[in-house]
């Protein structure tokens, strides 16, 4: 055998030989392959998510925006805190809306929790003439006039011995905004045994040993651009 064709016979076996490697490598084609990928190709992309296994529930699927425009009827109103005090649509609810527009935090529930307790420490003040107690909780105008009062009751020897029964009704019957400062008129009946003496220990008005009706009317008022959160005694009338 020549040399040409000794090299010749050389090649053929590599070439076999690397032939039967890339076929163990490969593999054969069945027909059941998949065609080339196209990035591009709307149809491809949504077949492969198509064929993908269903997630382990870990993701979070966010709304549609259809869904997202549809309105939440069983979000409750910004006005709950009011509408569960005072019926929608009546001019109390109307006039406490505008209190809560000025002041976000305002609860009428507490307010009127808070004014029941500053009645009683009010009314037992003034029984015992407690000018520093009023200070804090009246306005200048109304604690001249307590004060006024006072000065006149012990100039003339008299003493006032009160006891505080209880708050029968307490409720909020007006409320207004003036500017920045807001003024919440409640109507307060209240039981109490009270009588005044004088000099001489004489009952002169009131009587101590029976508990009696008063019903009053007081406004309360604070500034809703001062960071005090406290009311003050603007205002009040008896009704008898």
């Amino acid at each position: 055998m020549g040399t040409d064709n000794i090299i010749t016979l050389f090649f053929l076996i590599v070439a076999a030989l690397i032939f039967l490697n890339l076929r163990s490598v490969l593999g054969k084609r069945t027909g059941t392959e998949k065609p080339p990928f196209d990035p591009y190709r709307r149809d491809q992309q949504d077949v492969e998510r198509q064929s993908q296994p269903a997630d382990d529930g870990k993701v979070i699927t966010l709304p549609r925006r259809d869904q997202q425009s549809q309105p939440q009827a069983d979000m409750p109103s910004r006005y709950e805190i009011i509408d569960d005090f005072a019926t929608p649509g009546t001019p109390l609810n109307d006039q406490l809306r505008q209190v809560y527009d000025n002041d976000p935090a305002f609860d009428p529930k507490q307010f009127v929790d808070g004014a029941k307790a500053a009645y009683e420490m009010i009314v037992q003040a003034f029984a015992e003439g407690d000018r520093k107690s009023l200070k804090t909780l009246l306005s200048n105008d109304v604690y001249q006039g307590f004060d006024q009062a006072i000065t006149a009751r012990e100039k003339a020897g008299e003493t006032v011995k009160s006891t505080f029964v209880g708050i029968e009704k307490a409720e909020i019957s007006n409320a207004a905004m003036d500017g920045s400062e807001v003024t919440i008129t409640m109507r307060i009946v209240s039981q109490l045994i009270s009588a005044t003496y004088n000099s001489a220990g004489e009952v002169i008005e009131g009587n101590a040993d029976t508990v009696a009706e008063v019903v009053d009317s007081w406004s309360f008022a604070r500034d809703t651009r001062s960071r005090d959160p406290n009311w003050k005694l603007v205002q009040t009338q008896s009704e008898g």
